[in-house]
C-alpha cells in the first residue's frame, strides 16, 4: 500500500528528516541542459510570484520508503526510491544560495537555509538532510560542510559551481529581495507529489516496478538494484569494496554491455535488450546473500577483463596489447566473450601470454579472411559465441580456437580460397567500411615504413575509377584484348582488392585516369601507393597481379585454419545465391538481361552476382549476358554433358543477335520488369531503379518491416519492443518473456511469403502446456500451427504459426 500527498519542497525538507539514496541507485547524473532548465523554471516562477504569490510549478514525484534503520523517535530516515536527481539538485541549488549569501554579508539568511533545508543541526553530528549514494557522498559532503574542496570536477561539484555562477549573475545590488524571491520560489513554489510506501513494503521492488521499461534507468542499473536487493546487510560492504571500483572502471553503458556479454556466453540468441530479464531469471536460481556476493565478485572480475578490452593500454604484455587494440578497432562486440574467456584463462594461470596472443591473432585472421572471401557476417555471431566453450577448458587455447574455427561451415577461409577470391570478390562491398580500411591499413603497417601516416585522414580509393571518364576508359581498354567487353571487365575488377588503396586525397584523385593519378601516388607516404605508381599502365593484368600479390601478403600476415579439419565439405548455398537463382529462373526463353539488372533486383552488385552465376549451376543462367548483350568470350557450360555453342542455343530459344554478336535490345529485360516477374511490387517511378546505390529488394523488405512495426505499435499489444525496419529477411520481436522469441520472416520467393515463428528455449514445461492447448490456440489465431521440437538446437523447443 502507498499514500500520495501533494506538497512543496519546504515541507519535504523541514523537520528532523534524512533522505537516503540507496546504493543501488545510479550516481548523480544531471548535466548542464537539465541544470539550465531547472534554473530557468525557478527564475520564471520567482518573477511570476511577485504579482501572483500563489503560483506554483510542478516538478514531479518523490517516491519514498521507510529506511531499514528507521526509528520511531528522533530523526526520520527514508529511502529515496525515485526522484533522487531532483532532490539532490535542489539541495545543491540551496547550498549555492547559502554560500553566496554568506559571502555577500547575509549570514543570518545563509544560516536559515542551512538549518531548515540542508542539515539536521540539532542532531548529533549534524547529519545531512539528503544523503546521496556512496559514490557521491564525499563530493556532496564537501559542499554541505563548506569545505575548501567543494565544487570539484565531478557532477556534484559541477552542479554546485553552475548554480553559484547563476546566482552571482542574478544578484542585483539594487534589488534587496531578488535572491529571497528565488529562495521562496524553490522551497514554496515548487510543487511535488510525495508517494510513501507503507512500512514493510520492499523498496527495491517498488524501484524495479517504476523502472521496468528500462527507459528511465538502463539495464545495468536495474541489475544493480536486483543484486543489492538480494545482498541485504552485506550490501554496503560489497558496494564499497567491489562494485564501486567496478563503476569507476566502466561506464553505465559499458556495465550493460558486460552483463549482456556474460549472458551471451550462455545463450547465443540473447539480445542486449533482453539483458535484464535474462540475467534476472538466471540469478533467481541463486540462494542466500553468500551466493549473490560471489556472483557480484565474479562479475567484477569479468568487468576488469572488459575494461582491458575497451582500453588495451591497461594490458602489460605488448603482443596481447597489439591484438587487443586491433580487436577493439574492428568494432565487433560479438568477439568480446571469447576474448574475455582467453584473458580469464591467462589471469587464472591456465594459459600462457604467448598462447593468448596467438589465439587473438587467430581471431583477427578469422575476421580478415572472411571479408576477403566475401563471408563477412554469415553465421559470425553464433560461431564466435559458441567459441567460448571451445577455449574454456582446452589444454592449449590457441590450438583449440583455431581448430574450432576450422571445423564445419564457419567460413574460416583457406589459403586457396584467399587466392581464388581476390580476383572475383568485390572487396569494396564486404563488411563495414571501417573494417575494410583497417585491413588495408594493417597491410601498409606490415611494410614497416618509418614514415608515420595518420590513418584518420585516409580513405579507400579506387585506382581504376568507379565511374569511367572517356580518358580513363581509353587507358583501361588499352590493356584489354580487342574483343573484350570493356564495361563488363570494368565491373568485374573495379571493386576487387587489387584495385583498392588508401589515400588522403580521394577528392583530388577522383575519376582521373591512371596517367594523372600516377604521380600523386608516387609522392604518397604509403608504400602500397608507391608500388602501384611503379606500373606504367593500370588495367586488368595489373589489377589481377596486385590482387594476387596482396593475397600472398594476407596469407603471410594472417594464418589460416587447420586445413586438416576444414575437409572438403560442399558449402551450403548462401542466401544471395539462392535469391539470384530464383531471379534468373524467371527469365523467359527468347529474352535476356545483364548481371547488373539481376544485381539490382537481388540487392547486390554486378561483380559478385556474375561470380555466382558463372560458378554455380542454375536454370536460365545462359540468358544473363554481358553489358551490351554480348556473350562472354569465356562462357562455358557448367553441365559437362552440354557442348552446344551458346549463341546457337540462345537463337534456338528465340533470341536475336545482330552481325556484331549483340542481342536484340527489344528482347532485353530491365530490372523493373525482372522484379515484376519475380513477384515484387515495382514502383511507377522505374527510373529510380537506376539511381546509384538503389537496391529495390532491400528497400521493399525494409518498407514491409516498417509497416509491421507501425501496425504493432498502434495496436497496443503486449509486445514491449518492435525492432527497427530491417533489410534482412527476418526480424526478432521482443515479447518481454525470457526464453521466448517471435521471428517474422519475409521470403519473396517462398510459398506464403510471410511466416511467423514462436520459439521457446529451455522451457519444456511451457512448450508442453502450449502444445496441449494447440487446438484452442489455432482457433484463436485463425491459422494452423506447425509444431516442431528441436532439441538439437541447444535444448530448444518451438511452436511455429504460418
Amino acid at each position: 500500500m502507498v499514500k500520495a500527498t501533494e506538497t512543496n519542497f519546504a515541507a519535504v525538507l523541514e523537520g528532523r528528516k534524512q533522505y537516503q539514496v540507496p546504493l543501488y541507485q545510479r550516481t548523480y547524473s544531471w548535466g548542464t541542459k537539465q541544470l539550465n532548465q531547472l534554473w530557468d523554471d525557478v527564475v520564471e516562477l520567482a518573477a511570476t510570484r511577485r504579482t501572483e504569490p500563489g503560483t506554483s510549478h510542478f516538478i514531479g514525484s518523490l517516491v519514498l520508503a521507510t529506511s531499514p534503520d528507521f526509528n520511531a523517535v528522533g530523526m526520520s530516515k527514508l529511502l529515496v526510491v525515485d526522484g533522487q536527481q531532483r532532490l539532490t539538485t535542489l539541495t545543491l541549488l540551496l547550498a549555492a544560495l547559502r554560500d553566496h549569501l554568506t559571502e555577500t554579508g547575509d549570514a543570518e539568511g545563509a544560516e536559515g537555509i542551512h538549518a531548515q533545508y540542508l542539515a539536521n543541526v540539532y542532531d548529533k553530528g549534524k547529519p545531512a538532510k539528503v544523503l546521496p549514494t556512496q559514490a557521491d557522498r564525499e563530493a556532496y559532503k564537501a559542499v554541505l560542510t563548506r569545505s575548501p574542496d567543494a565544487g570539484g570536477p565531478d557532477r556534484i561539484g559541477v552542479a554546485y559551481n553552475h548554480f553559484r555562477a547563476k546566482i552571482a549573475a542574478a544578484d542585483d545590488p539594487d534589488d534587496p529581495h531578488d535572491l529571497e524571491e528565488i529562495e521562496h520560489a524553490v522551497v514554496h513554489g515548487l510543487a511535488v507529489v510525495v508517494v510513501t510506501a507503507e512500512r514493510g513494503d520492499n523498496a527495491h521492488r517498488i524501484f524495479e516496478s517504476l523502472n521496468n521499461t528500462g527507459l528511465q534507468l538502463n539495464q545495468s542499473d536495474l541489475l544493480k538494484n536486483y543484486l543489492f536487493m538480494r545482498l541485504g546487510e552485506r550490501g554496503e560492504d560489497v558496494y564499497d569494496t567491489v562494485w564501486l571500483p567496478l563503476e569507476k572502471r566502466l561506464s553505465s553503458d559499458q556495465l550493460e554491455l558486460l552483463f549482456w556479454l556474460d549472458l551471451a556466453q550462455r545463450d547465443e540468441r540473447a539480445k542486449q535488450s533482453d539483458t535484464y530479464a535474462g540475467q534476472q531469471k538466471r540469478l533467481e536460481k541463486l540462494t542466500g546473500p553468500e551466493q549473490i556476493e560471489s556472483e557480484v565478485r565474479r562479475i567484477a572480475a569479468l568487468g576488469d577483463l572488459l575494461a582491458t578490452i575497451l582500453d588495451p593500454s591497461r594490458e602489460p604484455d605488448p603482443a596481447i596489447r597489439q591484438r587487443l587494440e586491433r580487436i577493439r578497432d574492428w568494432g565487433s562486440t560479438t568477439a568480446y566473450p571469447v576474448v574475455m574467456a582467453l584473458l580469464a584463462r591467462r589471469a587464472g594461470g591456465t594459459a600462457t601470454p604467448t598462447q593468448v596472443a596467438d589465439a587473438l591473432l587467430t581471431l583477427e585472421s578469422y575476421f580478415v579472411r572472411r571479408i576477403v572471401v566475401g563471408r563477412a557476417t554469415a553465421g559470425l555471431n553464433r560461431s564466435l559465441l559458441q567459441a567460448v566453450g571451445a577455449v574454456t577448458d582446452a589444454p592449449a587455447v590457441d590450438v583449440a580456437l583455431r581448430d574450432y574455427l576450422s571445423r564445419g561451415r564457419r567460413h574460416f577461409a583457406t589459403d586457396a580460397q584467399i587466392r581464388g577470391a581476390v580476383g572475383v570478390v568485390a572487396f569494396y562491398w564486404q563488411g563495414r567500411a571501417a573494417q575494410k580500411k583497417l585491413i588495408l591499413q594493417w597491410i601498409e603497417e606490415s611494410y614497416g615504413s618509418k614514415e608515420a601516416v595518420d590513418p584518420a585522414h585516409l580513405t579507400i580509393e579506387h585506382v581504376l575509377p568507379q565511374a569511367l571518364t572517356d580518358a580513363a576508359l581509353r587507358e583501361f581498354a588499352a590493356g584489354l584484348p580487342e574483343d573484350a567487353d570493356v564495361r563488363a571487365e570494368h565491373e568485374r575488377v573495379v571493386h576487387t582488392l587489387g584495385n583498392l588503396t588508401l589515400t588522403g586525397y580521394n577528392s583530388e584523385l577522383s575519376n582521373r585516369p591512371f596517367s594523372a593519378k600516377r604521380s600523386m601516388l608516387a609522392d604518397s607516404g604509403l608504400r602500397m601507393n608507391r608500388e602501384v605508381s611503379a606500373s606504367e599502365t593500370w588495367s586488368v593484368p595489373e589489377i589481377d597481379a596486385r590482387g594476387a600479390a596482396l593475397a600472398e601478403q594476407i596469407i603471410q600476415l594472417w594464418p589460416g585454419p587447420n586445413e586438416a579439419l576444414t575437409g572438403g565439405s560442399v558449402e551450403e548455398p548462401s542466401e544471395t545465391r539462392r535469391l539470384v537463382a530464383s531471379i534468373v529462373a524467371e527469365i523467359p526463353a527468347g529474352r535476356w538481361t545483364s548481371y547488373g539488372e539481376v544485381a539490382l533486383v537481388a540487392g547486390s552488385y554486378p561483380q559478385p552476382v556474375a561470380a555466382i552465376i558463372t560458378t554455380h549451376p542454375m536454370q536460365g543462367a545462359w540468358r544473363v549476358l554481358q553489358t551490351g548483350g554480348t556473350i562472354s568470350p569465356g562462357f562455358r557450360w557448367l553441365d559437362p554433358a552440354r557442348s552446344e555453342e551458346p549463341r546457337a542455343f540462345l537463337e534456338a530459344e528465340g533470341l536475336r543477335f545482330d552481325a556484331e554478336g549483340r542481342a536484340d535490345t527489344e528482347q532485353f529485360i530491365d530490372a523493373a520488369e525482372l522484379a515484376s516477374l519475380v513477384g515484387l511490387d515495382v514502383p511507377d517511378e522505374a527510373p529510380a531503379w537506376r539511381a546509384a546505390g538503389t537496391r529495390p529488394l532491400l528497400a521493399q523488405r525494409q518498407a514491409f518491416f516498417q509497416k509491421v512495426r507501425d501496425l504493432g505499435e498502434s495496436t497496443g499489444t503486449v509486445v514491449g519492443y518492435w525492432p527497427s525496419p530491417s533489410t534482412q529477411d527476418a526480424v526478432d520481436v521482443n515479447i518481454g518473456v525470457p526464453g521466448c522469441i517471435v521471428v517474422l520472416s519475409l521470403a519473396s520467393r517462398a510459398p506464403g511469403g510471410v511466416q511467423c515463428s514462436f520459439y521457446i528455449r529451455d522451457d519444456k514445461a511451457l512448450f508442453a502446456q502450449l502444445h496441449a492447448r494447440r487446438e484452442e490456440i489455432e482457433e484463436a489465431l485463425g491459422a494452423t500451427l506447425e509444431v516442431a521440437r528441436k532439441p538439437h538446437i541447444q535444448g530448444q523447443q518451438s511452436c511455429a504459426a504460418a
